[in-house]
């Protein structure tokens, strides 16, 4: 049963029946965009084993980098919460925002006026074509939740944000929370 329905800003927190997807398991989903057309959106909680510098060395920087979804994984895709100071951006909603001018960006970094706190790196993006997102939903592979934490979402420490909101939605939920990532290890 859908109790939100999805919009710009909302979360996608992956719940435990989509357990062996390897994309989305314990996944936290940041809809970027969501329309008649499809939704997109970036996820906030898999970090990758490598940095900014690593990808790009013009910019040696060691600002995570993570895996954003399993769309286009070969490209680059950015938020951040600072729209004055990086042109073209697009807003998603909170105070957040997706994109804008790299070559900007990679000059702050450079000058050291943006920090992790400011931006988040993805390799991919999260996405489903018309309606898709929809029957995952009536499947009950995904609870929406708003977006309490805002544009401080940016700096949430990824390590146990699963964790914290299955025993945030409290009831069965509270049970996976301590659930070992894979069934078979338990």
């Amino acid at each position: 049963m859908i109790t939100l329905q999805p919009k710009r800003g909302n979360l996608l927190i992956a719940k435990p029946s989509i357990i062996g997807d390897i994309s989305f398991n314990r996944s936290i989903v940041l809809l970027a965009d969501h329309s008649e057309e499809g939704s997109i959106g970036f996820i906030l909680n898999k970090p990758l084993d490598f940095t900014l510098g690593d990808i790009i060395p013009s910019v040696p920087a060691d600002f995570h980098i993570y895996n954003g979804g399993p769309v286009e994984q070969d490209n680059l895709y950015f938020i951040h919460k600072v729209p004055e100071l990086i042109p073209n951006s697009i807003e998603i909603s909170l105070g957040i925002y997706w994109g804008g001018d790299f070559n900007q960006v990679a000059e702050l970094i450079l000058n050291k006026k943006l920090t992790s706190r400011d931006i988040k790196f993805f390799l991919g993006y999260s996405g489903w074509s018309t309606n898709q997102l929809n029957e995952e939903l009536k499947l009950n592979s995904w609870v929406i939740a708003e977006n309490i934490y805002k544009k401080a979402i940016i700096e949430k420490d990824y390590h146990s944000f699963w964790k914290e909101k299955m025993l945030e939605l409290g009831g069965e939920y509270s049970i996976w929370s301590n659930a070992p990532e894979n069934p078979s290890f338990n």
